[in-house]
């Protein structure tokens, strides 16, 4: 059996890069996309890396079509041996300005289907006593931000069910992973945003403070050194290492932070990093080095 690994939500950004790399590591990769129309795009990327890897059009919002596209890969490979739940969508804005059906959409996206993917290919890993199963969450899954309430709300729920699913599936010889990226410079910053309708309505009264929340995260992310790179070798480890880490941090800011979580009492980690973003947010100041 080849080395199968579905990527999802490889069109842009981590995913892309991840299918990349994992490619030219040998492992099958079947990167998936909500819709085909950016196949094109894939394709030259890795015919200009000089790897093949395989497109596979998947809405993991959709039990069905998780289910087929998986068994897709197990009738060309003979089994599936890792995924990548990277598949997702952004909803930025204060928790009064968003609407229902926006934060529906997150989780649909964010968490169900992650567990629609994991739930298509745990029988067939079962089987084969082996597999391993990477989530890529965010550092906004271990510490809250203000104006991304239901995206954190989203990345603490794949942490929950990650950290639960690794001990149940341990027994059968897979692994579950968490991939915990930094913030990273990809297109989920340009068309890919995902600004909630009233987020900007100036009758919010959060509006002008959720402006400055959004200058703040724009200057952080210009000079991010973390880059998708860098989450596709912590994902190359995932699906290499003969015994996974539940958790890998990425990303040379996020150590810093969660290092003084851990170590700091909890209020004064408090006072110190959600205290300064209040601060600035607020007065609409510059962050400090």
């Amino acid at each position: 059996m080849m080395k199968s690994v579905l990527v999802t939500g490889s069109s842009t950004g981590l995913g892309l890069e991840s299918a990349l790399v994992l490619a030219e590591k040998g492992f099958e990769v079947y990167a998936s996309m909500r819709s085909l129309d950016r196949r094109d795009d894939l394709e030259k990327a890795a015919a200009s890396r000089g790897v093949k890897v395989h497109s596979l059009e998947l809405d993991i919002t959709s039990k069905d079509q998780s289910a087929r596209a998986v068994e897709k890969i197990v009738s060309e490979t003979g089994g599936i041996y890792g995924v990548v739940n990277n598949a997702g969508i952004g909803l930025r804005g204060y928790f009064e300005d968003l609407a229902e059906d926006e934060i529906r959409a997150v989780f649909e996206a964010n968490v169900f289907g992650t567990m629609f993917v994991t739930r298509a290919v745990l029988p067939y890993m079962r089987r084969a006593g082996e597999g391993r199963i990477a989530i890529v969450t965010s550092v906004g899954g271990r510490i809250g931000s203000l104006g991304v309430s239901a995206y954190c709300s989203t990345k603490f729920a794949q942490e929950g069910f990650g950290e639960s699913l690794a001990q149940e599936v341990l027994p059968f010889g897979i692994y579950v992973s968490l991939v915990e990226p930094a913030i990273i410079k990809t297109e989920r910053w340009g068309t890919n945003r995902g600004v909630a309708r009233g987020a900007t309505d100036p009758a919010s009264p959060y509006c002008e403070w959720f402006k400055n929340s959004e200058r703040l995260a724009d200057r952080l992310v210009e000079s991010s050194p973390t880059t998708p790179r860098h989450v596709a070798r912590a994902l190359v480890k995932v699906m290499s290492a003969r015994r996974p880490r539940l958790r890998y941090l990425v990303g040379s800011r996020a150590a810093p932070i969660m290092f003084l979580r851990r170590h700091l009492p909890a209020g004064i980690f408090e006072r110190l990093y959600f205290g300064a973003a209040m601060h600035q947010v607020v007065r609409g100041e510059k962050p400090e080095a």
